[in-house]
């Protein structure tokens, strides 16, 4: 989610460049709609699409110097308009965004050419700073990342809902028993 400020305050323009390009894929209509108007207030000429045919339909169209993908998407997954993008402009700048983050995907992303990859929810100002960010320097690192506890129960949540809910399925899957799973998801989630 966008911080507070960062959705109410004006922003001021920053010196994009040439081309302001963006494409904003992602299926959380809120989300989106919150990350454009952030965007178009800095300066940037914002197109949006909320699934992979959009998003690979808008780059065949007009490929953007910049995006934003989400990494799951409802119909599909975020590598394949990635994949798209550099095909069609292999000097586009690409950041992923995920609710989901692992390493095996991070890397996948990255072979496709993703510059950054950043873990929801993130403001509009670190998805900006990673689209800026000179190639050779590395990224800060984050100021209030997620504990461990809540990247666990964030996998454990992701393996539950590719189980299709299913929780001894899911059990299975994370080699837990079915009963420790059931309390792991009846609790709220860590901060």
């Amino acid at each position: 989610m966008l911080t507070q400020d960062t959705q109410t305050s004006p922003l001021p323009p920053i010196d994009i460049g040439g081309d302001n390009s963006i494409l904003l894929v992602d299926d959380d209509k809120p989300f989106v709609s919150r990350l454009a108007r952030a965007f178009e207030q800095r300066g940037f000429d914002v197109r949006t699409a909320e699934s992979v045919a959009d998003g690979t339909s808008a780059i065949r169209a007009v490929p953007p110097a910049f995006a934003v993908v989400d990494m799951r998407l409802g119909s599909g997954n975020g590598l394949d308009v990635i994949e798209a993008l550099r095909r069609a402009r292999p000097d586009a700048r690409v950041v992923v965004l995920t609710g989901y983050g692992n390493i095996a995907t991070a890397v996948n992303a990255v072979k496709l050419g993703a510059i950054d990859y950043l873990a929801k929810p993130a403001d509009a100002d670190e998805v900006i700073a990673a689209l800026m960010r000179d190639p050779g320097t590395k990224a800060e690192p984050p100021e209030n990342p997620m504990s461990a506890d809540r990247i666990r129960w964030e996998h454990i949540q992701r393996v539950y809902e590719l189980c299709d809910r299913n929780v001894s399925e899911t059990a299975r899957r994370l080699s837990m028993h079915r009963r420790t799973l059931q309390r792991i998801l009846a609790k709220r989630a860590p901060r």
